[in-house]
């Protein structure tokens, strides 16, 4: 055997010492076999070729193995004593410093399986996407409600999305349930053990929530890799490659399994998952807290560079710092054209391709309002499609505009659809502009522009529409509505606020007509007779 292949047995022998897999990166789907060689083949590894020292060496399938180069271990933890030592040393100050969160006391003190698992998983879809702060009184509540399986799957849609209401990424909720009446009508009640299973049985849930529960609630020694874990590891293994890109994402998963702790798989993936949301966070790190930062190989590069600078300060002869970089074209190393940047320290990595700028949208919305049975205010809401974005939630009615449509343009939009809301025919003259309300969704950057009218007498809506109904405002916001809504309530009870106290200047409002321009009295809505009346022609 060669010297070179010598290298490569070793290697695969130490990952299998400490857990790992010696296999090259996985693609996407092992079913799914490409030209290109993205499922595992029989005989080599496709694309994927030569354990060349720490990284994989892209051949072509067939082609004879070429000479691999000697980079460090950097991107792997080959040395099974170094993984012990991380284990210990990351259990040992989460057991010092978890915060007290109610997922975890549940975890932890639950002793029926099946609601154990219910627990962590609610908690799981929850956090994602989501800070911890804003999900603790969701969660506290939620579990209050449903505290099983069995007591989420009698609830209804619109209960579910009335408590998520305000948590955003609705779908979640509605998958959620959808997940649990799974379980209950074919599943017996039982959640599935391992993570495995979870993914293969639970709609929407994938590869991360499903280790998240089988190992925090099971004690299966699988890994998790979530968006602080993908930070963590690109940190301690100086992983400078697109850390979305699939390739990167199979690698990093491989490392979460070979790290795992597998006397306590549960508290060590939520240690690592603790250390990236309260230590190694995105922005000024604190490295000088980290419990793991003496196997971190971005923070002995920042040490090394610290050292060469200060013995070059005070005008010693220091040797060039010995840095470790991969040798020739490393898939996880940071691209040429994007070197290590000094300034940065080790919030080098990880690194992300440029995220698409959110598409711009402009949505006409008219609060619709009437006095109800005991004077108070009322508000007409309908419901939003089934499917699409905030599906089944309840909104103003909406319609939405082409961009840079003239004002006029705009009130006649949302007037021929309030139109066909009551069957007859609309002045547009009669919306009064509240103003312009910004909602920045995770991919849509939406503006709503806010109209209201006043309804002095009843108006008949056409039931073939979607589902509506008047509420009052303590009702609006008990129902399921999204918080760019109760935005627009809140700009429409600033104005009318504003309106009913003294004028503090003359400036006229967009759309407000000059006195003696054709408005009985300047800033004052129509009346329901009026704004229903045809427009004269001038």
């Amino acid at each position: 055997m060669s010297p070179a292949r010598g290298r490569a047995a070793a290697m695969a022998g130490a990952l299998r010492r400490s857990g790992g897999s010696a296999a090259p990166p996985r693609g996407r789907s092992r079913k799914r076999a490409s030209p290109r060689g993205g499922a595992r083949q029989r005989e080599g590894w496709g694309s994927w070729g030569v354990l060349s020292g720490a990284c994989w060496v892209r051949v072509k399938p067939g082609a004879p193995a070429a000479a691999p180069a000697p980079p460090p271990a950097r991107h792997l933890f080959s040395d099974p004593a170094e993984v012990e030592a991380l284990r210990r040393n990351l259990v040992a100050w989460y057991d010092r410093c978890k915060r007290d969160l109610p997922w975890r006391a549940l975890a932890a003190s639950e002793p029926d399986a099946d609601r154990r698992g219910y627990a962590v998983w609610v908690s799981e879809i929850m956090l994602q996407q989501t800070q911890v702060a804003t999900v603790i009184d969701y969660y506290t509540r939620w579990m209050q409600k449903w505290p099983t399986l069995q007591a989420l799957a009698q609830a209804s849609l619109e209960e579910v999305n009335e408590l998520w209401a305000g948590l955003g990424y609705y779908s979640r909720g509605k998958r959620l349930q959808e997940a649990a009446r799974k379980v209950v009508s074919e599943l017996a009640g039982r959640m599935p053990r391992t993570a495995e299973e979870l993914q293969k049985l639970l709609p929407g849930v994938g590869r991360y929530t499903a280790g998240a529960i089988a190992s925090i609630s099971y004690g299966q020694a699988t890994g998790v890799v979530d968006g602080n874990v993908i930070r963590v590891l690109c940190r301690l293994r100086c992983i400078g490659a697109d850390s979305s890109s699939p390739a990167v994402i199979d690698r990093l998963w491989d490392l979460a399994n070979v790290l795992v702790d597998r006397s306590r798989p549960g508290d060590f993936n939520q240690a690592l998952m603790e250390l990236g949301a309260t230590v190694c966070v995105p922005k000024s790190p604190l490295c000088g807290e980290c419990p793991v930062k003496q196997h971190c190989q971005a923070w002995r590069r920042v040490e090394k560079e610290l050292a060469f600078a200060s013995q070059k300060l005070f005008g010693k002869a220091p040797p060039v710092p010995d840095v470790e970089d991969c040798v020739g074209d490393c898939p996880l190393c940071p691209p040429a054209t994007e070197p290590w940047d000094s300034s940065l320290g080790v919030t080098n990595f990880p690194r992300k391709a440029a995220k698409k700028p959110p598409r711009a949208m402009r949505t006409a919305t008219c609060v619709l309002e009437r006095r109800g049975c005991h004077g108070a205010p009322e508000y007409l809401i309908v419901q939003r499609p089934s499917s699409g974005l905030l599906a089944g939630l309840w909104e103003f009615p909406s319609v939405p505009l082409a961009q840079d449509l003239q004002e006029e343009k705009e009130r006649e939009e949302l007037a021929d659809h309030l139109q066909a809301w009551m069957g007859q025919p609309m002045a547009a003259k009669g919306l009064q502009f509240i103003g312009e309300v910004i909602h920045i969704f995770s991919h849509i950057h939406q503006t709503y522009v806010v109209y209201s009218l006043h309804l002095d007498g009843d108006v008949i809506l056409d039931p073939a529409l979607s589902p509506s109904r008047w509420v009052t405002e303590h009702e609006f916001h008990a129902s399921a509505v999204s918080t760019a809504m109760k935005k627009v309530l809140k700009a429409h009870e600033k104005q009318r606020r504003k309106e009913s106290s003294p004028a503090k200047g003359s400036k006229r409002k967009r759309g407000a007509k000059a006195p003696g321009a054709g408005s009985p009295c300047p800033g004052t809505q129509l009346s329901l007779r009026a704004f229903l009346r045809a427009p004269t022609a001038p």
